[in-house]
């Protein structure tokens, strides 16, 4: 949080996992589900006309842009341009005085369901419209709500990472578990081999690889409620003298499976509103570089037994292949700069894409 002072807990070493009580605000917690909300679970919404008008007001100037209304019905599956949302204005009467702009008293006259309605009767099937799951991605860069681009922020101060590293690596993933809700145990990231590419840096492979993996060199996990029962984070194996494998699963005992044995974790973090816990999921390789994988990393959502769970992740992705990341930066910069005077870009959509299935 801003002017504040954030005590910073050490929770283990093995991995390097460190916990912040309040880095986010009750406030900030509230705008990152709401904007969730918004975006991934249409039919779920439980906003009212003001309260999403003002998340979609990202200027703050009290008119929605058709740019702002764009960007939001992207994030729900529906690419528009600005002379289709104009159409679709006049389809539903939204806009009366024709200015391209909405009022707050002329969003309230609009059905929460009136954009969906009239594009259904243009013949867009509804699971073109909605991403019925239980995560959905927010983007952090320009243009972005300010809470969103103020927490990115906070990560860079937070890792000491440059800000490109952050930049360029996966938008925010906000998830929300239901009762009976959980998360087996797994690693953020792969083991990376010389034959395994990162995701992100794909484009910038001399070859094809057969194996791919994320590349997540750094993960932060965000509490955004207090959960009533249940929903810890485990790590089976913090701080074990040694990983084995096999060891996992031993007399009918499966470390791995977070509805059963969440109790006989080394260590469990209780989700708290506005705490934030990270960790690496690589070691250094010693030359100041990501080295291989930590496999005490591992780490599972214990099982939700009352109430709802809201957690937002940060993944930091690093490719250690040190080459490979810097002739990715390069692609992509370049990219950036080719079209910058294009409205949009069509690399950045396909890679929100690409993150869509990670």
């Amino acid at each position: 949080v801003p002017d504040k002072v954030h005590e910073m807990r050490t929770l283990s070493l093995k991995p390097l996992l460190f916990e912040i009580p309040g880095f986010l605000s009750d406030a900030e917690c509230g705008v990152v589900m709401q904007l969730a909300q918004l975006k991934g679970w249409w039919r779920e919404l439980d906003l009212s006309p003001d309260e999403i008008f003002s998340l979609l007001d990202i200027s703050q100037d009290g008119q929605l842009q058709l740019s702002e209304v764009g960007s939001a019905l992207r994030g729900s599956g529906i690419w528009l341009t600005p002379e289709s949302l104009r159409e679709i204005y006049a389809g539903i009467h939204a806009d009366k005085d024709h200015n391209g702009l909405l009022s707050l008293e002329e969003f309230r006259q609009l059905s929460s369901d009136a954009f969906q309605r009239f594009l259904l009767q243009r013949g867009v099937e509804s699971s073109q419209l909605v991403r019925n799951s239980h995560h959905t991605w927010l983007e952090q860069g320009p243009g972005a709500h300010p809470v969103l681009q103020s927490v990115k922020q906070r990560v860079v101060r937070l890792t000491q990472l440059p800000d490109p590293l952050v930049d360029l690596s996966e938008p925010l993933q906000v998830v929300r578990y239901q009762q009976g809700g959980h998360y087996h145990a797994h690693h953020d990231s792969g083991p990376v081999y010389p034959e395994t590419a990162c995701t992100h840096t794909r484009p910038a492979a001399n070859a094809s690889s057969p194996f791919e993996t994320s590349c997540r060199y750094i993960t932060v996990l965000f509490y955004l409620n207090s959960v009533e029962g249940g929903g810890e984070t485990a790590f089976p194996v913090a701080d074990n003298g040694t990983y084995e494998e096999m060891s996992l699963i031993q007399n009918d005992v499966d470390l791995l499976d977070t509805r059963r044995n969440c109790e006989r974790s080394n260590l469990r973090v209780k989700p708290t509103r506005g705490t934030a816990v990270f960790w690496y999921n690589y070691l250094s390789d010693g030359k100041g570089w990501v080295g291989e994988q930590d496999q005490y990393s591992l780490h599972g959502g214990c099982v939700v037994t009352r109430g709802t769970k809201w957690v937002a992740n940060k993944w930091i992705n690093i490719d250690p292949d040190y080459q490979r990341q810097v002739r990715y930066q390069q692609l992509v910069s370049q990219s950036a700069q080719d079209d910058e005077d294009q409205e949009g870009l069509v690399a950045s959509r396909d890679m929100h894409d690409a993150h869509q299935d990670l």
